[in-house]
């Protein structure tokens, strides 16, 4: 593959002697194949204009045989016969859990700009958790966006649990001077349909918190799934690099990534 002119080729990305085996690139974007522990300790050190990333949660039950399903059997209701591959990475405690966090936040720091924002997607039973290990790593915790899906499951006598949570923050001081609007605290969003990924978020929704960073930046998506952080930003007008460990994710991630944006580019020269 050829080297990029944009600020994504791998010598500008990565130290050298680190380069991932493989990986799927286009204009603006890039998605590396690899462990996020391992790829993000060889970033060239502040790159990153901003982190916005939906990372296992490793949750989906209250006790430990309940954490340990598959993440089909944890997050869908889908047949077996129509079930999504599952993704590696969600059947930790929540000590490892948070120590796992801790580690990757820690060294993706270092790969980001100072005052870079930092994105986070969980739910309500890791949060206590996700809130330590972003603080552990250096960042500073700013606050907490809502995701509404606007349905769930009903229990009775119970709250539905009809929200996700963006866990957001910055490394080191925030420029409020930065060239960046005013962005709303909740976002209201269903479910995506016909999605390729078990905990797929919204395009959409996807497309809205990445203002959060400043015009043109560099945003790292270390849990690419679906594609649909790095398909977003490119879209508008960002450029994104990816990383996915589960091989299927990888592929249908580069894939729709990839045919997305040619569909869009096409469309644009009629």
């Amino acid at each position: 593959m050829m080297p990029m002119t944009n600020g994504l080729s791998l010598e500008e990305l990565m130290k050298e002697g680190t380069y991932p085996e493989e990986y799927a690139e286009g204009e603006n974007w890039k998605i590396l194949h690899g462990d996020t522990l391992k790829l993000v300790k060889a970033f060239q050190p502040g790159i990153f204009d901003a982190v916005i990333t939906d990372p296992p949660y490793a949750s989906g039950g209250t006790k430990q045989n309940e954490r340990n399903r598959t993440t089909n059997q944890k997050y869908s209701s889908m047949s077996a016969a129509n079930a999504l591959p599952d993704f590696d990475g969600d059947n930790k405690d929540q000590r490892s859990w948070t120590h796992w966090m801790a580690e990757w936040l820690y060294d993706v720091r270092k790969a980001c700009k100072k005052g870079a924002p930092i994105c986070l997607f969980i739910d309500w039973r890791q949060y206590p958790s996700i809130t330590d290990a972003l603080q552990w790593a250096g960042w500073i915790w700013r606050g907490t966006a809502v995701w509404d899906k606007g349905n769930s499951r009903p229990q009775k006598g119970r709250f539905r649990q009809q929200a996700e949570y963006i866990v957001w923050g910055s490394n080191g001081p925030m420029p409020i001077n930065r060239p960046v609007s005013c962005l709303p605290g909740v976002f209201r969003y269903g479910n995506p349909q016909n999605r390729i990924h078990v905990t797929e978020k919204p395009l959409q929704l996807m497309k809205d918190v990445i203002q959060i960073c400043e015009p043109g930046g560099l945003i790292l998506d270390p849990f690419a799934g679906a594609g649909t952080t790095v398909l977003a930003a490119v879209m508008t007008g960002y450029r994104a690099v990816g990383i996915e460990v589960t091989d299927s994710y990888y592929k249908l991630g580069s894939d729709r990534v990839r045919i997305a944006l040619e569909a869009e580019q096409k469309e644009d020269e009629k």
